[in-house]
């Protein structure tokens, strides 16, 4: 296990959970891309930092409250993936029917890619 990389991992969850964008980006390379897959589609895909940020902040209106939690940790030379449990309630109504107030709960992982010192890919599936 990579303590290193661990930590980083810990910091942007947590930084998510809190909404705080500058925490979320502080290890990110500047050429980081960025994944959503769902049902084996990639719904949404940002290349570079300033477009990660630009995503992470449109992401915060949402939701009121939103939680990963972190259920397994596996290190594997560059990459880290982690298994979530995923909670939020969300603050508007979605287009699939979903409403402002309505709980949100997935089981998910996160696939960390890092080159030298910080995050370089980050693939969310859920």
């Amino acid at each position: 296990m990579n303590k290193h990389q661990k930590q980083i991992i810990e910091n942007y969850v947590s930084s998510y959970n809190n909404f705080d964008v500058n925490g979320m980006t502080a290890d990110l390379s500047d050429g980081v891309v960025f994944e959503n897959v769902s049902n084996g589609t990639v719904g949404l895909r940002t290349e570079g930092l300033e477009a990660f940020t630009q995503q992470a902040e449109s992401a915060k209106q949402y939701f009121k409250v939103r939680k990963q939690t972190i259920e397994s940790w596996t290190f594997d030379k560059s990459t880290v993936i982690i298994d979530i449990s995923y909670k939020a309630i969300l603050a508007i109504d979605l287009p699939n029917g979903m409403q402002a107030g309505d709980a949100l709960e997935l089981k998910g992982k996160s696939v960390f890619e890092f080159d030298v010192s910080n995050i370089k890919k980050i693939t969310d599936y859920s």
